[in-house]
């Protein structure tokens, strides 16, 4: 008794071994063997059981490079798993996951790059319609033809909703925070940047000598002129744009698998998207001359070529998760022209005049084009910039990570 009161008593060390069922359930509660850390002892096994499913599919280290890359894990953030880098990480990550007999073998092609007959055919639907729409238009007039264009306009926006939604072009590719890409008034931006090539110009040189003094008729005496060489060629790059965002996406696919590390493939990559832009300006600037000498009609190359490629990089911008600076390039783009054409009316009020000097000046000095010209001009170079930073990196063209 006095060797039990001996322990029980406050302050007294328990040697080992004694412990005994008379004890009191506090000393029971206290004894319990604490919990391992396994964060402190082995901060790697605790990073791969949050990733496990990263570490099962992927069949190289890079792959798993991406995917930490993906999820925030810089080099910075590597030195606190006691590596020098995120690839040295990735290496350890894989040769960790116990699954050599196992793996699973790389698949050849994916569903993601393989090249199928519905996303090409849907592709070249908007450029059909908008043919059908043009050439329906030329042959009628009154109001058939205004009926004709709302139809028209109506199956070219619902052909290019089911154009983007398939293929290369579709925004398959999960956020940088894993959330499904959503661009919200993305749309509403796209659509006021094409009307505007359709309408802009016309209107712009018809405000600045007074007018318009009616709308749009589509005839050769139109005062307000309508430009449709270039909507129709925008169309029909539909096709090569997919084609094009295709080539970049297997391409990077492939280096993805041979890069030996993060950095490696950003180099590779890189020329990979200035090939893409310019294959696609390359068709776009054949598909304009070919419009414009169908319709009679001069090819607008400043203002297309600079609308066409933003709106490409716009896409390939969104279809890899990357929706903010889309969006917010489109909407300060067409921002920028609305303003243009507001000035000039503004001008109209009394003691106002001054409102409409710049785009005056631009017009008497370029022409009513520089407008369209310089905006979309600028907001493809920003949105080519940040191509550069953000479709280069590894986690961009890594398929999406199952989620639980």
């Amino acid at each position: 008794m006095s060797d039990l009161g001996e322990l029980d008593r406050p302050g007294t060390p328990h040697s080992p071994g004694a412990w005994d069922e008379r004890a009191t359930p506090r000393t029971r509660a206290d004894a319990k063997p604490p919990t391992p850390r396994r964060t402190a002892a082995d901060p790697v096994k605790a990073l791969m059981h949050r990733h496990r499913e990263l570490c099962a599919r992927a069949v190289d280290p890079l792959e798993i490079a991406a995917g930490l890359e993906a999820h925030g894990i810089t080099d910075r953030t590597a030195t606190r798993f006691r590596h020098r880098d995120v690839f040295a990480l990735a290496e350890e990550m894989f040769a960790r996951a116990a699954r050599d007999e196992d793996r699973p073998a790389p698949p050849e092609t994916t569903d993601a790059f393989r090249v199928r007959a519905g996303w090409a055919l849907l592709t070249l639907l908007p450029g059909l319609l908008a043919t059908a729409t043009v050439w329906t238009l030329h042959q009628t007039d009154g109001q058939t033809r205004t009926a004709i264009a709302a139809t028209g306009a109506l199956a070219i926006t619902l052909a290019l909703r089911a154009a983007l939604s398939r293929g290369p072009l579709a925004p398959t590719h999960p956020t940088p925070q894993g959330s499904t890409p959503r661009a919200p008034g993305t749309t509403l931006w796209t659509v006021w940047l094409l009307t505007y090539a359709l309408l802009g110009d016309g209107l712009l040189q018809a405000a600045l000598t007074g007018g318009p003094d009616g709308l749009p008729t589509g005839t050769a005496d139109d005062p307000w002129p309508v430009t449709t060489a270039p909507l129709l060629a925008l169309a029909w790059s539909c096709a090569p744009a997919a084609w094009a965002a295709h080539l970049l996406a297997a391409r990077a696919h492939r280096k993805l698998t041979t890069s030996r590390n993060l950095e490696d493939f950003s180099t590779a990559v890189r020329p990979l998207l200035l090939t893409a832009l310019t294959l696609y300006l390359t068709a776009l600037t054949a598909l304009l001359a070919l419009t414009g000498a169908a319709l009679s009609e001069p090819a607008p190359y400043a203002t297309t070529l600079p609308l066409g490629a933003l709106l490409f990089l716009a896409r390939l911008l969104t279809t890899h998760g990357f929706t903010h600076a889309p969006a917010t390039v489109l909407m300060a783009t067409a921002a920028t022209q609305a303003t243009a054409l507001a000035t000039v009316f503004a001008a109209r009020l009394p003691a106002c005049t001054y409102l409409a000097t710049p785009v005056q000046t631009l017009a008497d000095t370029w022409g009513p084009s520089s407008i369209p010209t310089l905006t979309c001009t600028t907001a493809a170079l920003t949105l080519l910039t940040h191509a550069a930073r953000t479709l280069t990196r590894a986690s961009a063209h890594t398929p999406p990570e199952p989620t639980c």
